[in-house]
């Protein structure tokens, strides 16, 4: 299980990527890069080794390099080092000052063009590519499905690039497994409508498939095994039987998204094995949830043995998530000599996809509305994601920086449950998934009810979840307003939409009592027009009447407004929901136009 606000590796398991410079200046665009975890490992003019010699010491082990430096320095260090597309590393140039980052090398294969952005949104640059798929807006056919959870497969991968970029030839799809959604993409689209089809081409140059055969395939994690074993059952019986089956079947390994078996043989060595040799996650079962699952082939003799009648059908069906279905019912494999033990396997289909161990879920705090306060961590969980989900006036904000192949998803402003379930529910089948509010994401926001949903789901069968944080609308409203926030202060939201009133005037009446500040969030709409001005009476009780009020409406915006005014005074009917009202406490003063709160009562001593 991975905890909230742990960033998860995004390339795991993954050799070593490297930062080198080649003057003191490269030390601090490096420095930042290495805290982020965009390189593990760095080499320039203050370390032992050189950059020049690790660039050749490690081409060959390296998943890629981040160069500060000039372009042609380094296409004269790494041009005896060429081998081919499919083995050389991903090589990034980055300017010391970090504006630009230029994908030299592995554009596509090495993960170049992608490693880019995610550099131009740590260091607040732009990534500048050179491709011919991205000058004309194309998906790189021969890497996005890296994005949406998928392993690549056979083919002639350059061949069907070279075709790509020629837009008056045919190109033949064929999408019948994994998850669909990014047909939606305007450039799946434009694919869809070149193909002339709905993804469906019996001779297909690209195919989304679990299968294997002819044409480039993208394999997506669609099938889990369910396996039991007697005890101490032998490795090479396992192996046996799953490429027997898998084999029969034409099913592509790739498209194993994990193993699943009863909890009691969470100890067995040959399962564990196996598992670790392919990389696949385990999921272990109760036998009370196993037998619960209606299977086609029960057996009463296992349930004697283990309390269920089923471990490899019902638990790969389980595995497999929602709307799963059985591809193969199990199949038994008894020992050959010199082996020990029998097993059997069953393979489940996922309804599209499903692999919650490698899926993210990222809750983004955009801030008010300009992209000038967007924080630089928010920026890196959008450029990373595969899928934007939000509201669509907090999307549209964002707007600028959604790149061709990420997929957007607007919801409606009151459906934040399906919002968030949709969510979870995209990041559960392995993609990157942003949730995004408006301010931050903890505050009156979207985290805290995606961490419920969260932690509802099996703790082995969740995606990793973390928060980023955004300037919240109190922040940018005490900015605009002066220094009003130097003292103990509160937020209460004014919409009895999810609070009961009673429960809101019970803190309105603990924050007059306390004298705190006090920022007003939903103070007022259309069919709640009274309760602005009901708070306005409570809080006169604590407070004199020429206590100064900030009203800040579309903070962050173009029609940005900030206005000054007194508690007794307050102009009820200019309120709206684009508004936040900003309340000082009895020794808050206004002056020059500037709202302040002084950091101690008169009398206290303040060092």
């Amino acid at each position: 299980m991975t905890s909230p606000n742990n960033r998860p590796e995004q390339d795991a398991p993954r050799a070593r990527r490297w930062g080198l410079g080649f003057s003191p200046a490269s030390t601090p665009v490096l420095n930042q890069l290495l805290q982020s975890g965009l390189i593990d490992s760095q080499a320039g003019p203050d370390d032992q080794i050189a950059a020049g010699d690790c660039l050749v010491e490690q081409w060959s082990t390296a998943s890629g390099f981040v160069v500060v430096g000039a372009c042609g320095l380094v296409t004269r260090l790494i041009a005896p080092l060429l081998v081919n597309k499919e083995r050389d590393p991903a090589v990034v140039v980055v300017d010391p000052q970090g504006r630009f980052a230029i994908p030299l090398l592995g554009g596509h294969a090495a993960g170049a063009e992608r490693l880019s952005h995610q550099i131009a949104a740590c260091l607040g640059g732009q990534a500048v590519l050179t491709g011919a798929t991205a000058a004309a807006g194309l998906l790189s056919l021969d890497s996005f499905g890296k994005d949406w959870g998928w392993q690549r497969g056979k083919g002639d991968w350059s061949a069907l690039m070279r075709k790509a970029t020629h837009v008056d030839q045919p190109l033949r799809l064929e999408a019948h497994h994994g998850s669909r959604r990014w047909l939606e993409l305007e450039a799946a689209t434009c694919l869809l409508e070149r193909a002339g089809g709905s993804g469906e081409n019996p001779e297909a140059d690209l195919v989304v498939d679990i299968h294997t055969g002819a044409g480039c395939r993208w394999h997506p994690p669609s099938l889990w095994l369910g396996m039991g074993c007697e005890r101490n059952t032998s490795l090479s019986l396992l192996e046996r039987l799953l490429e027997q089956t898998l084999g029969d079947q034409q099913l592509a390994p790739e498209s194993v998204a994990g193993l699943a078996s009863v909890d009691r043989k969470a100890d067995e060595p040959a399962l564990l094995a196996l598992a670790a040799k392919r990389g696949w996650p385990v999921r272990w079962f109760g036998a009370d949830s196993l037998a619960a699952v209606p299977v086609p082939t029960p057996s009463a003799a296992v349930a004697q043995e283990m309390g269920t009648a089923s471990v490899a059908e019902a638990a790969a069906l389980l595995a497999a998530g929602p709307a799963a279905q059985l591809l193969q019912t199990k199949r038994i494999e008894h020992a050959n000599p010199g082996e020990l033990g029998a097993a059997t396997l069953a393979l489940a289909l996922a309804e599209s996809q499903w692999a919650p161990e490698r899926g993210q879920l990222h809750l983004v705090g955009s801030g008010p509305g300009s992209l000038e306060l967007l924080t630089a961590d928010a920026r890196r969980a959008l450029s990373e994601a595969t899928v934007w989900v939000g509201y669509g006036l907090y999307l549209d904000l964002l707007e600028p920086l959604r790149r061709t192949d990420q997929l957007r998803w607007n919801g409606q402003l009151t459906e934040e449950r399906a919002r968030c379930a949709l969510a979870l529910e995209l990041a559960s089948q392995g993609l990157n998934v942003a949730l995004v509010s408006s301010g931050d994401s903890g505050i009156y926001a979207m985290a805290g009810l995606a961490l419920e949903l969260w932690l509802a789901s099996p703790a082995d069968g969740r995606p990793s979840f973390s928060v980023h944080p955004g300037i919240s609308a109190l922040q940018l409203a005490a900015a605009r307003a002066g220094a009003p926030l130097m003292h103990d202060f509160c937020t209460i939201s004014l919409s009895d939409r999810l609070t009961p009133w009673g429960v809101i005037e019970k803190r309105l009446q603990a924050a007059a009592a306390g004298d705190f500040v006090v920022a007003l969030y939903n103070p007022r709409s259309l069919g709640r027009d009274w309760q602005l001005a009901r708070a306005r009476e409570l809080l006169l009780e604590g407070r004199p009447a020429s206590t100064p009020v900030a009203l800040a409406r579309q903070l962050g915006r173009a029609d940005e407004a900030v206005s000054l005014h007194s508690l007794g005074e307050l102009p009820v009917e200019q309120v709206d929901m684009l508004t936040l009202v900003l309340i000082g406490n009895s020794s808050s003063y206004a002056k020059d136009g500037c709202m302040v709160t002084p950091r101690g009562y008169p009398g206290a001593e303040l060092s």
